[in-house]
């Protein structure tokens, strides 16, 4: 099951209580305090993990919470810490606190990142530690201090080279599982993909790179029609997106208008999406009845300045011509990419 939103809730652990403690021993005058301190609470933290793909886990789970800190005792003794907890979520993951709106936390853009989202609380004074030169025998201790309990929302941005972007039955099914591993169910009706699907295209001369297959969009998808926005923002991140057009005629659509619709589609949901590299697939030429469609389609691309390519999923014809077309985009896109900026830095280090 694909899941790429859910609610959790973390509570960190609190700090164990500070020791009212005297030492009385034979022989010993005087022993004065020596109540220990409280250990910390279990602090939580989020790891962006490439062994997960999914938050369906989180549905089942919303609930984390960290040990509290041991109480001090006596001998001063302190008590000791308890252990943080690990959150594994796919690469990719954002992190919003729901708190009058969403606010972003933090973005695990990064295998192996890992950021602190509730810290466990601190561990209260023994009696040992207010000694002073006017009170030689405090009973006085402190509490430990109460662990963060935050309310998130965890979402899901796939991270991707290349999206594959075009109506339903345009071919992107198809296309990925020609040029990876991965393996989607493809069928003749609409909405045959209801989930993203990512394949590693490998190339030769060591080249490689990640696509998106993401579910086929129609008119009104920005504004949620279909199975609309909710998979858009999965190609968010990706430098390149190819557009796929049926050229065949068999849907009874027009090609440029098609084109067109989904061009506007992200236009409207993020104009930083459409402003992305794009290049023009013309898929299943091996069913073109209408060779004037086609000449139309080449025309209306070319006066937008985008490059397209004739292919065909089922056969293969013109694929190799689409992906070293991609590669080249996507080692310009990496060129001109600015240094991606740290994750925000409200999650400090860990207590001592």
């Amino acid at each position: 099951m694909f899941v790429d939103e859910v609610d959790i809730h973390v509570t960190a652990g609190d700090g164990g209580r500070g020791c009212v403690s005297f030492r009385r021993e034979k022989f010993v005058p005087r022993g004065g305090p020596d109540g220990g301190d409280g250990g910390g609470g279990g602090s939580i933290f989020i790891v962006a993990s490439s062994s997960k793909n999914t938050l369906v886990d989180f549905r089942y789970h919303p609930i984390f919470k960290a040990r509290h800190g041991d109480h001090g005792q006596g001998s001063n003794r302190t008590g000791q810490t308890s252990a943080d907890i690990d959150i594994e979520v796919p690469v990719g993951t954002l992190v919003y606190e729901k708190s009058e709106g969403l606010q972003l936390v933090a973005d695990l853009a990064v295998e192996g990142q890992r950021v602190r989202i509730a810290k466990g609380g601190h561990g209260g004074r023994g009696n040992a530690r207010f000694v002073s030169s006017t009170n030689r025998a405090p009973r006085r201790s402190e509490p430990g201090e109460a662990g963060e309990e935050r309310f998130l929302r965890l979402q899901l941005k796939l991270l991707a080279d290349v999206g594959l972007v075009g109506f339903p039955n345009a071919g992107k099914s198809t296309l990925i599982a020609r040029i990876s591993a991965a393996r989607p169910k493809i069928a003749d009706y609409p909405f045959t993909t209801l989930t993203p699907n990512l394949g590693v295209v490998t190339m030769s001369g060591d080249r490689s790179f990640v696509v998106a297959d993401v579910p086929g969009l129609i008119a009104g998808a920005h504004a949620g029609q279909g199975l609309g926005d909710r998979f858009l923002r999965h190609i968010e991140r990706t430098k390149v997106l190819v557009h796929l057009v049926d050229v065949s005629g068999a849907s009874g659509r027009d090609p440029v208008n098609d084109f067109d619709v989904i061009v506007e589609e992200l236009r409207l949901f993020d104009p930083q999406v459409a402003a992305k590299p794009q290049i023009v697939a013309a898929n299943k030429i091996d069913a073109l009845d209408d060779p004037s469609a086609l000449e139309r389609l080449d025309a209306h691309v070319r006066r937008r300045g985008l490059p397209i390519v004739h292919m065909s999923g089922v056969t293969g014809d013109g694929v190799d011509e689409l992906l070293e077309a991609v590669w080249r985009r996507i080692v310009a896109a990496r060129d001109a990419a600015p240094p991606a900026p740290e994750s925000p830095e409200a999650l400090a280090p860990h207590h001592a």
